[in-house]
């Protein structure tokens, strides 16, 4: 199997992991009615923050085995699995406006995977790289996130941001820790794997930031920021380049515009019926905090056609 199937299978097995995930911590939470401290005491619920767990693993070593530009958006898939996965649980069939994101997600997403595929990276960024992106990272972040500024698409943007910036900096991780040349504790990978947590801590926060002033938008802002921060990375630092010259560029344009309007379609779907809180395939794996686990418990009494998907990057 080439590095670019491996990478591709990696992340459909990830992002179907994160979507069940997700379902069944959202139905755990709609069922407890005793809020957060009921769930930690609920072994059904930690056998589902297990399998994010494994989700995220398998995500990272996708990162091994794909570029950046072709791992990151695959990260939309989760909420393409979430979709007929949150029908069938609530009872109910997937709308025509869900079908229709999701083709439109596929097909944007297949337009990608032939521009995007190669060989498994072997490029990292250096220390000297990393502490770079990390500052000229933080500094748009403190731009977007300033104090003051309302909770919205500034804050969900940040919030893409650091993901995707996390996201290509685990990627510099687990090439640098793998290769066998040398040491795995070099300096680079373990200054690097802490600007990974913090990023990826940042991103979180961000992200429950950003929704306090409404999900359907910023939701589909931090979906489609993350990718578009780890390529600009991925292309500009690390080597990687898109198949086809002229051409591939212009059938990778056209892919990410279909993309971005699944995505569109599939989260304007997600904010009208009841909650369901996923997360996505892109690094950081962002877990549900004690708000977004506290769902409303009347979701049973809904009607049919009511089951959206929220989920965070």
């Amino acid at each position: 199997m080439s590095a670019t199937l491996l990478a591709v299978a990696l992340c459909l097995v990830s992002a179907v992991a994160y979507a069940a995930a997700a379902v069944a911590q959202e139905r755990l939470a709609a069922r407890s009615g005793g809020g957060t401290l009921r769930l930690l005491t609920t072994g059904a619920w930690w056998g589902t923050v297990l399998l994010n767990a494994a989700a995220a693993l398998l995500h990272v070593a996708a990162l091994k085995y794909g570029p950046l530009t072709l791992v990151q958006p695959l990260g939309a898939l989760t909420l393409v699995a979430a979709v007929p996965l949150g029908a069938r649980i609530a009872g109910r069939r997937v709308t025509v406006v869900e079908w229709r994101g999701t083709a439109l997600t596929l097909l944007g997403l297949a337009a990608l995977l032939v521009t995007a595929s190669g060989p498994a990276p072997d490029d990292t960024l250096s220390l000297p790289q990393a502490l770079a992106v990390a500052g000229l990272t933080t500094a748009l972040i403190g731009l977007l996130a300033r104090r003051g500024a309302r909770p919205g698409l500034r804050h969900a943007t940040a919030s893409g941001v650091a993901s995707g910036v996390a996201s290509a900096l685990t990627q510099t991780v687990t090439v640098a820790a793998t290769d066998r040349s040398g040491s795995v504790f070099t300096a680079q990978v373990v200054v690097v794997a802490v600007l990974v947590a913090l990023f990826a801590a940042g991103g979180l926060l961000l992200s429950q930031t950003a929704y306090q002033g409404g999900l359907g938008a910023p939701l589909a802002m931090v979906t489609l920021a993350n990718p578009v921060a780890a390529a600009v990375i991925g292309l500009s630092l690390l080597g990687e380049r898109l198949q086809g010259g002229v051409a591939g560029y212009v059938l990778a344009g056209a892919g990410a515009v279909l993309a971005a309007r699944g995505v569109l379609l599939l989260t304007r779907s997600t904010v009208t019926g009841d909650s369901v809180v996923v997360t996505t395939g892109q690094l950081p794996p962002q877990l549900p905090t004690a708000t977004a686990l506290q769902a409303p418990p009347a979701i049973e009494e809904r009607g049919p056609g009511q089951s959206p998907v929220a989920f965070a990057p």
